[in-house]
C-alpha cells in the first residue's frame, strides 16, 4: 500500500517492453529484490539493484493499462516505496492499481498556486467528487472542482517543484488512480439488498457517491 506522497524524482535510464530501469537514491533506502515502489503510481516489483537505481519488470497488462508505454529514456518519474507500518500517513489509501490513464488539458499558474485540469474517462469519473482524493502519476491530491468528465485540482507550489508535475505539457498522459473507499461505496449499493438502496439518494446528495 502507498499514500500518494512522492519521496522521489527518478530518471528512467531504460525501458522495454519487459521492464524498466529507474535511476535514483532515496527510494534505494531500505529497499530489497522483491520490494515494491509505485512508478508513477504503478506499483512494480523491484528485481534488480545497483549502487544508483533499480530494475522492475513491466508486464504486457500493466503497459495496455497505464501510461507508462508513454515513458522513455530521460524521462522523469514519481517514486514512492511502499508505506512501512509504522509510517506517516500523509495522502490518502493508494494501491498502487492504476485504473488507467487521462488527458492533461490544462497546467497553469493561479493565484501562487497550480490549476491542474484533466479529462478522464468514464470508468474514472464515477467515482470523483468535490473535495474528494484522486491519484495522478502516483500523486494523492485533492479535486477542486468538477465538470462532467473534467476535473480540476488545485496543486500547491511544494508538490508542483518536487514532483514530475512541472515536466507535464498539455496533451500529455498521466496515470489515474480513483479512490478506494469509492470503489468499496459502489461495490457495497451494488450488492445490498432494497433497504441499502433507500440510502442512495442521500449519499449522492451529499456528494459520497
Amino acid at each position: 500500500m502507498f499514500t500518494g506522497i512522492t519521496e522521489e524524482v527518478g530518471t528512467v535510464q531504460t525501458i522495454t517492453n519487459k521492464d524498466i530501469t529507474v535511476k535514483c537514491s532515496e527510494v534505494l533506502n531500505g529497499t530489497k529484490i522483491g520490494d515494491s515502489i509505485a512508478v508513477n503510481g504503478a506499483c512494480l516489483t523491484v528485481t534488480k539493484i545497483s549502487e544508483d537505481g533499480f530494475t522492475a519488470d513491466v508486464s504486457p497488462e500493466t503497459f495496455r493499462v497505464t501510461a507508462l508505454n508513454t515513458l522513455k529514456a530521460g524521462s522523469f518519474v514519481n517514486l514512492e516505496r511502499a508505506l512501512k507500518a509504522d509510517g506517516r500517513f500523509g495522502g490518502h489509501i493508494v494501491s498502487g492499481h492504476v485504473d488507467g490513464i487521462a488527458k492533461i488539458k490544462n497546467l497553469t499558474p493561479h493565484d501562487g498556486f497550480y490549476n491542474l485540469e484533466i479529462e478522464l474517462q468514464e470508468n474514472e469519473s464515477r467515482y470523483v467528487i468535490r473535495k474528494g482524493s484522486i491519484t495522478v502519476n502516483g500523486i494523492s491530491l485533492t479535486i477542486a472542482d468538477v465538470n462532467e468528465k473534467n476535473i480540476t485540482i488545485a496543486v500547491i507550489p511544494h508538490t508542483y517543484e518536487n514532483t514530475c508535475l512541472k515536466y507535464l505539457k498539455n496533451g500529455d498522459f498521466v496515470n489515474i488512480e480513483a479512490d478506494t473507499l469509492a470503489k468499496y461505496v459502489e461495490k457495497f449499493l451494488s450488492t445490498s439488498d432494497n433497504r441499502s438502496r433507500i440510502n442512495l439518494d442521500f449519499l449522492q446528495r451529499n456528494g459520497f457517491c
